[in-house]
């Protein structure tokens, strides 16, 4: 087979490194971009616990952290194991405004994705972000959980 000339080549390795080069990026390449997907992924988020799963590996280890207690202490108190991903509760997701700007802080290996609406003094959200592991993860601030008590023994060590 007889080989192409040189220039042609040439022009189609550049090609093909000019293509490799405009891969996307991971959607987690960048807080504004994992922000972006975490909102997305809420929005379709329904019953379904991969959508579930989906959103909880977006959340810092901190975040993760804290709705694996929550799981652990609802699946003592039911009697039913249930996930982590299972404390996102779908229902309660409503934007309190349409993003119409938004822009990135970023200091070291942690961020602030700023996220502004069409009144920017009424309409202002921050999103702290997180690197972990070389991904960008969102670091919600969720409320500690207060110790578990416990009642003391009743007679004979029953409680």
């Amino acid at each position: 087979m007889p080989r192409a000339p040189r220039p042609l080549r040439v022009a189609l390795a550049a090609t093909l490194l000019a293509l490799a080069a405009c891969r996307r990026q991971p959607l987690d390449a960048t807080p504004e971009g994992v922000v972006r997907e975490f909102f997305d992924r809420m929005r379709r988020l329904q019953s379904d616990p991969k959508d579930a799963r989906a959103v909880y590996e977006l959340l810092s280890r901190p975040a993760q952290a804290n709705l694996a207690e929550r799981a652990r202490r609802a699946s003592a108190a039911t009697g039913k194991r249930m996930g982590p991903e299972q404390m996102i509760a779908p229902a309660y997701f409503f934007p309190r405004f349409q993003a119409q700007r938004w822009s990135t802080r970023v200091a070291g290996e942690r961020a602030t994705v700023e996220l502004l609406g069409v009144d920017p003094a009424e309409e202002r959200a921050s999103v702290p972000c997180v690197r972990e592991e070389g991904h960008w993860r969102v670091d919600l601030a969720l409320p500690s959980l207060p110790p578990v008590e416990r009642r003391p023994p009743g007679p004979g060590g029953v409680p």
